[in-house]
């Protein structure tokens, strides 16, 4: 477990939760045949329920914020972890996600929709999140919000900017940090509509979603184009931009420099959940007090650790290795012309828990 300060819990805000099942497979995922299953795993999920269940899994205090009623599985699954949770009834029930991994890591995912929420839900289920951001600890704030995930139909795009607006006005001192790892329109809305986070996780595509720089497969084959299309957020109020590049590592971003983490490759059995544990590698590192350059490389060190784990079990920190991480800076400069796209970014092809 790291040491340092007690710098207040970590809430997470899950609008779109799941069931989240994986099954291994014995090998390649054969469209319309039948195959028999070599194992299944079963959790509760969703982006911030997972960032959760990696900080509990290293003995930090998470709070998991979410939809679904008492008697829902994914509430069952939480208890039976010991997750620290606080959930809204909805008297419907949460989506169930399907995960197919592949004895060399390739992982295929379903994802449903989710239920749909109306006006009422959205406003108790902020009024919750403040509630669990106000904390028990001599009325310490949390230290960071993650608001992570898809959104259930019934929330309007730009409800993670209406979310960061409620609590910095709920706490205009020791305002909570606001962490934001989602894509598409809920990303898209969230940036548009003013969410400026403190920390912005995308990987290659959302990053080129974000800015119309370039393409995902772009951004993740030239870091320091990456860095560059980085910069533009920075430029426009995000804090800090934490990129996972796929298999090329991840790059941080600030005002004060860039830098690229690499480390020796893993065997990979599913990838499912390795970005959520990298936001918590990086939000266990920060919360203790680690400079931008520890924290780069615990979040490396987590996401390749979920990565080698079976279905979407997480790693804890004695699970991981960041001296196997390098570190290598990057020079920041502006983006030519050439890679700028024109018009609206695309749609992100990867699907949000």
């Amino acid at each position: 477990m790291y040491s340092g300060t007690n710098r207040g819990a970590i809430v997470t805000l899950t609008a779109n939760p799941s069931l989240d099942r994986t099954v291994e497979l014995s090998g390649v995922l054969a469209r319309g045949a039948v195959q028999r299953a070599v194992g299944v795993h079963e959790e509760p999920g969703g982006k911030g329920v997972n960032v959760c269940r990696a900080l509990k899994a290293s003995g930090s205090d998470c709070v998991a914020v979410l939809p679904g009623d008492n008697d829902d599985p994914v509430m069952s699954g939480l208890r039976a972890a010991g997750i620290n949770h606080r959930n809204l009834p909805i008297g419907a029930a949460l989506r169930a996600n399907l995960t197919f991994t592949e004895p060399d890591g390739t992982t295929t995912k379903v994802n449903l929709p989710g239920p749909e929420l109306g006006t009422a839900v959205q406003e108790n289920l902020l009024a919750l999140t403040l509630e669990a951001c106000t904390g028990q600890d001599e009325g310490k704030p949390a230290r960071w919000l993650v608001l992570a995930g898809s959104l259930p139909p019934g929330l309007p795009p730009d409800f993670y900017a209406v979310a960061a607006d409620a609590v910095r006005r709920r706490f205009p001192e020791n305002t909570p940090a606001l962490a934001i790892d989602s894509s598409g329109p809920p990303l898209l809305g969230a940036l548009l509509h003013g969410a400026a986070p403190n920390l912005l996780k995308p990987n290659g595509e959302e990053l080129a979603e974000v800015t119309g720089i370039a393409t995902g497969d772009e951004l993740e084959a030239d870091p320091s184009l990456a860095a560059g299309a980085a910069l533009t957020l920075i430029e426009r109020g995000v804090q800090t931009v934490l990129a996972t590049l796929g298999a090329r590592g991840a790059l941080l971003v600030t005002s004060g420099g860039a830098w690229l983490a690499t480390r020796p490759p893993v065997t990979a059995r599913s990838t499912v959940g390795a970005g959520d544990s990298s936001l918590a590698g990086y939000l266990l590192a920060e919360s203790a007090g680690k400079p931008p350059q520890d924290c780069l490389r615990q979040a490396v060190a987590h996401g390749a650790a979920a990565a080698s784990l079976p279905g979407t079990t997480v790693p804890s920190l004695d699970e991981t290795r960041p001296e196997e991480v390098t570190l290598t800076p990057v020079e920041l400069r502006p983006v030519p012309a050439s890679t700028t796209r024109r018009g609206p970014a695309p749609t992100s092809s990867k699907e949000q828990s």
